[in-house]
């Protein structure tokens, strides 16, 4: 695997190879020192072009904590305040020599291009609304946990599909696993002809009793030029999700940032069955196997016996 762009180019070996790598590095964050020197000497750009704080902060933490060089940029301060454009920024932090280039991007297609402008491994860290394949991994990491498997689940995604890019990339993923998937929300803002997905489609809660795990997303506000709903009161009478609605046996997630009060009420937010918490401690060691992967394994230079985690043989079958 050389890049991570989308999580429908990634197969389901693939993805059980990130998951259990992922599991080693969790094993390595309950030591006292937590770093491993495995990407040593290579140097990761971070490349934001949107706000962030969950994904920039665990993609860097998870640089670190493999002892690569960390170069940070935020398009905010830099020279794309001043015009510069995407292809030229990538050529001035090609000259540093970059192992992996993790972006975010407002439009589609951002990461590919920078694929294709540079030798470094390409990190698709959400373009548009297009794709987010990283969060998509580090869902099915926190419900693997949970689940065992998610082979005949049934998981509905609610709230404004239309914008989201974690809503396409876990429909895909979700189900290459396995599972059975509902997309949910007003009709303004489920994509036209999803089913063709393999997906089914809801346009009201009625239902919802049936889904194992509620995966809930937040109006983006921020990518609507028009207005999608009557008023966000009204939304959330229609689509919020609380505790009439959640199930005891139901399990809740949600990518962040929480508009508490809108797509989740407060006590749903804080109950046990909330494994948002989870998702976001995930996201710092399936991210470490997400760089380990392409730069280590990808990269055909895998570390040596001592520095890789747990010493354990590797789920694809490399030398500890």
């Amino acid at each position: 695997m050389k890049h991570l762009l989308a999580i429908e180019q990634v197969s389901r070996a693939e993805i059980d190879a990130i998951l259990d790598r992922a599991e080693s590095f969790a094993e390595v964050g309950r030591r006292d020192i937590k770093k491993v020197p495995t990407l040593r000497g290579r140097t990761v750009v971070s490349l934001f072009y949107e706000a962030s704080t969950r994904t920039s902060s665990s993609f860097e933490l998870a640089a670190k904590r493999l002892s690569a060089d960390l170069v940070s940029i935020k398009a905010a301060g830099s020279s794309v305040d001043k015009g510069e454009s995407l292809k030229d920024t990538v050529a001035t932090l090609s000259a540093y020599d970059p192992a992996a280039i993790v972006i975010r991007h407002p439009y589609a297609g951002a990461a590919q291009l920078v694929a294709e402008w540079s030798d470094a491994a390409v990190v698709n860290a959400g373009d548009g609304k297009h794709e987010h394949p990283s969060q998509a991994l580090l869902d099915l990491f926190t419900l693997r946990r949970q689940l065992g498997s998610l082979d005949g689940k049934r998981i509905w995604i609610v709230g404004d599909v239309l914008h989201s890019r974690v809503a396409r990339s876990n429909l895909i993923a979700f189900q290459e696993m396995g599972a059975k998937v509902t997309l949910c929300g007003p009709p303004a803002l489920i994509p036209r002809g999803i089913e063709e997905l393999g997906c089914a489609v809801s346009y009201s809660l009625d239902g919802l009793d049936e889904a194992d795990v509620v995966y809930a997303l937040r109006l983006q506000k921020e990518r609507m030029k028009e207005s999608f709903v009557p008023s966000i009161r009204e939304y959330a009478g229609h689509f919020q999700i609380d505790s009439r609605r959640l199930g005891t046996r139901q399990l809740l997630m949600h990518p962040g940032p929480v508009n508490r009060g809108v797509e989740l009420s407060g006590e749903v937010i804080d109950s046990p069955h909330s494994l948002i918490a989870e998702q976001v401690a995930s996201g710092l060691v399936v991210r470490m196997a997400i760089l380990y992967e392409l730069l280590a394994i990808g990269g055909e230079s895998p570390a040596p016996a001592e520095e890789d985690p747990g010493e354990r043989p590797t789920p694809m079958g490399q030398p500890a």
